[in-house]
């Protein structure tokens, strides 16, 4: 990660010396699964209390040795004796080690973003319930459609947010898994069992059949995950934008004293979060190519996907773990302009057309196909006319050419409300009932 969106939550996990580290961790559970079988009682805790992580000496013998698990373990032993240092990397492959330790790594990546993106589901959760009986002008093709709840607009995201936690919950508790199956997953040294064993030391589940690697659709499956998420923060963040735009204005992201919008034009308040974000979704989505061809590898193993995955995995990690702190402060401090987003229902009725379609259906023999046209006339007419009042009465006018005289209804704003978010009670009920709000 550049340095503008490195965030060392993230970053500390994935450096080299935490991935060393994780790497001893990950030989140390295996040699405690072994101890009294194999390997001398209390062999784990002695390699434990010498170890030392020196990344410079590493490199070092990684440069003479070109094979880097080699130099780490290089590193350890030659600091050990041999009674001692004979049992380190017992019966296991570099893959072993690499993948068991990389799913370690992912683990704790996950401990640190599951956190946050809970944090997002209440912020969202929040402002929905704070705008719930506000109505906005529902928008269709980026033209008005009807009226809304500015609520349920809000709710619409939280409920796509909270499938996306519940994706990768079920991740997070299903398929982070090690192996510890020795060269080509067939078991030559070390068995199931011990390989369990060092499993549960690790706190993660066995993977069922690893062929000297983990599966790479486990990976794919998680970074198309975050693909999602990114979709979900690249609309929310498109709202935001579109909603923030001079000529609509209905809110404003929050804009900090001494702040600046523009280095020219002192007046700008720029959506520059949703910009922001909506270029971080498409990194996050950029990654899933990646995961997809990493799948595929030769027979049982090679390490074509190796390279790739010290770029990508790191990287993947942080800029969801940015993007998903940054979207929760975004919507926590958004600035809803009620009045405004209000008065624009009143500015004009046209969108009382499928109302008054509906109610003439209703009270009226005509066949809806002419109906349709006659609202339509009518509709256009007081949108040309930039009224209300045109609309009303060209309508009345029209099926009073057309031999019936009615009176339509004029809804005041009270009624405009209720007659479009008479249920929205109801769709947030249905709404935290499938996705209630993680404790």
């Amino acid at each position: 990660m550049i340095p503008r969106y490195d965030r060392s939550e993230i970053s500390e996990l994935w450096d080299e010396k935490a991935k060393f580290s994780t790497y001893l961790e990950v030989e140390l559970a295996i040699l405690k699964s072994l101890e009294g079988d194999k390997v001398p009682e209390g062999t784990a805790q002695t390699i434990r209390d010498k170890a030392v992580i020196n990344v410079e000496r590493i490199n070092e013998i990684e440069a003479q040795t070109r094979h880097d698990v080699i130099a780490f373990c290089t590193s350890i032993t030659e600091n050990l004796d041999a009674d001692t240092g004979k049992y380190f990397h017992f019966g296991v492959t570099s893959s072993d080690i690499i993948d068991s330790a990389t799913v370690v790594q992912m683990k704790r990546s996950l401990d640190v973003i599951m956190p946050v993106f809970k944090d997002l589901l209440h912020t969202l959760h929040e402002r929905a319930l704070e705008m719930k009986d506000v109505i906005t002008m529902g928008r269709s093709h980026g033209m008005y459609a009807e009226p809304m709840s500015f609520g349920q607009k809000i709710l619409g995201h939280y409920n796509e947010f909270a499938r996306r936690y519940q994706d990768l919950k079920e991740f997070y508790d299903n398929e982070l898994t090690v192996q510890f199956s020795g060269a080509v997953g067939n078991y030559t040294i070390l068995t199931p069992d011990q390989e369990a064993k060092a499993a549960k030391e690790l706190g993660l589940k066995v993977e069922p059949l690893s062929t000297q690697v983990i599966p790479r659709d486990r990976i794919a499956k998680m970074v198309n995950i975050h693909a999602l998420i990114a979709g979900a923060m690249e609309r929310l963040s498109v709202e935001i934008r579109h909603l923030h735009r001079s000529d609509v204005g209905e809110l404003h992201e929050g804009f900090k004293k001494g702040q600046k919008g523009s280095s020219t034009m002192p007046h700008k308040k720029n959506p520059i979060s949703g910009e922001n974000l909506t270029g971080m979704a498409r990194v996050l989505r950029s990654h899933t190519l990646i995961a997809a061809e990493n799948i595929v590898l030769w027979h049982e193993r090679d390490i074509s996907h190796s390279s790739a995955e010290r770029l990508m995995l790191p990287d993947n990690f942080g800029v969801l773990f940015y993007s998903l702190a940054r979207l929760r402060d975004t919507v926590r401090d958004l600035v809803f302009h009620n009045e405004k987003i209000e008065s624009r229902v009143m500015e004009g009725h046209n969108y009382l057309s499928s109302y008054y379609l509906h109610h003439l259906i209703e009270n009226t023999n005509f066949k809806r196909e002419d109906l349709y046209y006659y609202v339509q006339e009518a509709a256009f007419k007081g949108a040309e006319a930039g009224s209300a009042e045109v609309f009303h009465e060209s309508l009345v006018k029209i099926m009073d050419e057309k031999g019936y005289k009615i009176e339509l209804p004029r809804p005041t704003f009270d009624e405009i409300k209720n007659i479009f978010t008479k249920h929205v009670g109801h769709i947030f009920s249905r709404s935290l009932m499938l996705y209630p709000l993680v404790k």
